[in-house]
C-alpha cells in the first residue's frame, strides 16, 4: 500500500503542484478563496464534469474522442425533465434518461465501428442532432421540477452533497475495471495499437462499442446530476461542457493519440479545471477572459500532452 502511494504521488507529481500553486495564487488574489465555503463549493460543483471527464477519459484511451458529451447530458437532462412534468415516476424517469445516454453511445460506437467513419465527425454530427433533439422536445423552454429532485440533490456529509459521493463512487469503480479487469486492459492494447490488439484476438469492435456506450451512459447520469443540483431542467445545459471534458482528461495525462490514461489524473484535472473557474470567479476576471484562459489551458493541455508523447519516443530510440 505504502509503495502504490508513493507511485501515485510520483505520477501525478505535476498535477498536485499545479493544483497548489492556483490555490496559493488565488488565495493571494482574494481573501475569500482559502476557506471552507469555497472548497465546497468548488467540491459540489464539478460530479457532472468529472462524468463527463470519465467517459472522455475512456474514450481517448481506446484513441477515440466523444464531443457529444455535453449534448447528450442536455438531451438527457430534456427528457427526464419532461416525464418528469408531465406526472410519471421519479425511478421510470430516471431510467429513461439513461435510456437516452445509453442509445446516443449506441449510435455514436455503432456508426464509428461499423462504417469507419472517424470519431470526431461522428461524435460531432451527434453534438449537433441531440442539441437540436433537446429544443424540438422542450420548445427551448426550460422545465422547473422544484422538489421532485430533492431526494438526490438534498442528502450531503459535512456540506458534501450526494451527487459530489455518487460521481466520485462511479469514477472510482471505473478505475477499477480500467486497471484490474480484461476489458480494461483490452482498452490500452486497443489504443496503443489497434491492429495488433486484432491480431491477438481481441474483439475490437465490441470494446469499441462498449465504450461509447460507457461514454453516453455517463452523460446521462451526469444528465441526472445536474438536473438534480438546478431543480430544473434547461435545453442549454451541456453547451460547451465537452470543451471542460476534454481539457480535464488530457491534463489529467490522458493521451489523444489513444494507449495512455489515467481515471484517478482525470479526477484532478477535473478539480484543476473547477478551482481555476471558482478563482477566475472571485478576482472578478471578466467573462470573456474567462473563456480566453480556458482556452489557453486546453491548448496548453495538449502542448504538454504532444511533449510528452515527443519525450517518450525519444527515450526509446535513444
Amino acid at each position: 500500500m505504502k509503495i502504490s502511494i508513493i507511485n501515485f504521488l510520483k505520477e501525478q507529481v505535476g498535477l498536485i503542484v499545479a493544483l497548489l500553486f492556483l490555490m496559493f495564487f488565488f488565495s493571494i488574489k482574494s481573501q475569500y478563496f482559502f476557506t471552507y465555503s469555497t472548497f465546497i463549493t468548488i467540491i459540489n460543483q464539478v460530479p457532472h464534469i468529472l462524468l463527463l471527464s470519465t467517459g472522455l477519459s475512456v474514450v481517448l484511451i481506446v484513441g477515440g474522442i466523444d464531443l457529444s458529451v455535453g449534448s447528450v447530458l442536455g438531451l438527457s437532462g430534456a427528457v427526464l425533465g419532461i416525464l418528469l412534468t408531465k406526472g410519471c415516476s421519479l425511478p421510470l424517469s430516471i431510467f429513461m434518461c439513461f435510456i437516452v445516454g445509453i442509445l446516443c453511445g449506441l449510435i455514436n460506437g455503432f456508426v464509428i465501428t461499423q462504417w469507419r467513419i472517424p470519431a470526431f465527425i461522428v461524435t460531432l454530427g451527434m453534438l449537433e442532432a441531440g442539441r437540436g433533439l433537446t429544443y424540438l422536445f422542450t420548445n427551448s423552454i426550460t422545465q422547473y421540477l422544484g422538489s421532485k429532485l430533492d431526494i438526490i440533490a438534498e442528502p450531503n456529509l459535512v456540506g458534501i452533497r450526494f451527487p459530489l459521493l455518487l460521481s466520485v463512487f462511479v469514477v472510482l469503480f471505473i478505475h477499477f475495471l480500467m486497471i484490474y479487469t480484461p476489458w480494461g486492459r483490452h482498452c490500452f492494447a486497443i489504443g496503443a495499437k489497434e491492429e495488433t490488439a486484432h491480431l491477438s484476438g481481441i474483439n475490437v469492435r465490441k470494446v469499441l462499442l462498449s465504450v461509447y456506450i460507457l461514454s453516453g451512459f455517463l452523460a446521462s447520469l451526469a444528465g441526472l446530476l445536474h438536473c438534480a443540483r438546478l431543480s430544473s431542467s434547461d435545453p442549454n445545459a451541456g453547451i460547451g461542457y465537452e470543451l471542460s471534458a476534454i481539457a480535464a482528461a488530457v491534463i489529467g495525462g490522458n493521451s489523444l493519440s489513444g494507449g495512455k490514461g489515467s481515471i484517478i489524473g482525470t479526477m484532478l484535472g477535473v478539480i484543476i479545471i473547477a478551482t481555476l473557474e471558482v478563482g477566475l470567479v472571485q478576482i472578478s476576471v471578466p467573462e470573456p477572459w474567462k473563456r480566453v484562459i480556458t482556452g489557453m489551458v486546453i491548448i496548453l493541455a495538449v502542448i504538454i500532452d504532444t511533449y510528452r508523447g515527443r519525450i517518450k519516443i525519444f527515450r526509446k530510440n535513444g
